[in-house]
């Protein structure tokens, strides 16, 4: 214990080489922390990502896209046999339909346009008849049947979802989220007639909240508003499934069925699963490659961090060493008159170990104050570079763009905080360096003969 005191006492024998050896060290171990609580933080990012971006399978009728294509639409039974799949944490599922003027009394918010009315011989809805020609002038008996124009009006969609929470629209993109401006969400599992109405069909068709508007032949009360962003989803009617199926005599049938996983590791064993379960009758995807895309940068950053934090541990190891191999040779005499009066090796090395912990734990102290400034800047800057280099290759269309997008959300959203794990895990690191270096150190000291030394004295 003697020797562990004198060997504190030892480390402020020489002020300005003692504060010296610490400013110099406590640089070194700044970085390490810092390094340490980025890779912390992008550890627990790369966590919440697998966990919220790109861990759904999504599963349509085979050869559907939309309201494009054909085929049959899914069922109670396939909707069961995926919900029992292992990894499976909850099941979205949705029935998507077009009204028209002739089962509702909606108006479009959204205008043809030329790209509607490209669409118009496959709708046929909105017919505006003109007056037959010769109505003056007493030709109005001729047999002239007059002149039809068609007028196309674009449809409004309504869908049907047992989770209004998680809806993302009938855009099928992630990047879609709806926002509530007033009113509130119904229960999915309800029949009840009620409807969320995205805001511009509700300006529109002036509906606000507990207002009615009829569809299929049935009155609907408008129990909130919502706001998408894009014009298209906001000329939607969002419903509960099950009313949906009843009103448009459709029991039992869903157009989308989406997954989610409780992790994106296991997505493809999810999706494997599903396309076992329901064979032809369902195209099933998943959207892995956007969180991989979602998750490339952070993992650049913990790269980056890892790597930095080894060289940053390594250099302060290093320090310690050569600042105990340059005061082992300068007290070369005391070490030899220790072990002359029965000190052992073992002794000697601890009680220079013990000054090396010393210089390690004050250092440690200014490597905690720079860490706690330094740690978020640092991070940012590892976060400009990742993404500057994972996204300069272009995002690849819309699919794409959106993975771009949310890594970048990804990297932007990292905090870095320096918290309690981190002081343990820094101050562990200190005593880890202090030994490592005193150890090396106690090879040279092991050499030193007390009969030599006095000779030389």
């Amino acid at each position: 214990m003697n020797g562990m005191k004198r060997g504190v006492k030892n480390a402020f024998r020489n002020k300005i080489r003692t504060v010296s050896i610490i400013l110099i060290l406590g640089l070194s171990m700044g970085l390490a922390l810092s390094m340490m609580i980025a890779n912390q933080a992008v550890t627990q990012k790369i966590e919440t990502v697998k966990s919220s971006v790109g861990n759904t399978v999504s599963i349509s009728p085979a050869g559907a896209r939309g309201f494009e294509g054909g085929g049959e639409p899914l069922t109670t039974e396939s909707v069961a046999k995926v919900s029992s799949l292992d990894h499976v944490t909850s099941v979205t599922i949705a029935l998507s339909d077009r009204v028209t003027s002739d089962n509702s009394d909606l108006e479009s918010a959204v205008d043809a346009g030329s790209l509607g009315r490209r669409n118009k011989n496959n709708s046929g809805q909105g017919f505006q008849f003109t007056p037959p020609q010769g109505a003056m002038g007493g030709n109005s008996g001729s047999s002239d049947q007059g002149q039809v124009t068609r007028t196309f009006t674009p449809p409004v969609t309504v869908v049907g979802t047992n989770e209004p929470s998680k809806l993302a629209t009938s855009e099928g993109s992630s990047s879609t989220t709806l926002e509530l401006t007033s009113g509130e969400l119904f229960d999915g599992s309800t029949a009840e007639n009620v409807a969320l109405v995205g805001k511009q069909l509700a300006e529109k068709n002036e509906l606000s909240v507990g207002s009615t508007f009829t569809l299929y032949g049935q009155s609907i009360k408008v129990v909130g508003i919502f706001d998408t962003g894009t014009t298209f989803s906001n000329n939607q009617v969002i419903m509960p499934v099950e009313t949906l199926q009843t009103l448009s005599s459709q029991a039992n049938q869903y157009t989308s069925v989406t997954l989610t996983v409780d992790s994106i590791e296991n997505v493809a064993s999810v999706t494997s699963a599903a396309k076992s379960a329901l064979g032809d009758a369902a195209d099933v995807t998943n959207g892995s490659e956007q969180a991989e895309s979602t998750i490339a940068p952070l993992k650049n950053i913990q790269t980056i961090s890892t790597y930095s934090l080894i060289a940053a541990v390594g250099a302060g190891a290093v320090i310690i060493f050569l600042t105990m191999i340059m005061i082992v040779r300068e007290r070369r005499r005391e070490i030899g008159v220790l072990k002359a009066i029965g000190a052992s090796n073992v002794k000697v090395a601890l009680q220079f170990m013990a000054e090396a912990v010393t210089f390690t734990l004050l250092a440690t102290v200014i490597g905690f104050v720079i860490a706690a400034f330094a740690a978020q800047p640092l991070t940012s800057v590892l976060a400009t570079s990742s993404t500057s280099s994972t996204t300069g290759g272009g995002m690849g269309g819309p699919g794409g763009m959106r993975g771009g997008f949310q890594a970048l959300n990804s990297v932007r959203d990292l905090t870095a905080q320096l918290d309690w794990s981190i002081i343990l895990y820094g101050l562990g690191a200190a005593i880890l360096i202090a030994v490592i270096g005193s150890l090396l150190a106690s090879i040279f000291i092991a050499k030193v003969r007390p009969a030599e030394v006095m000779r030389a004295e």
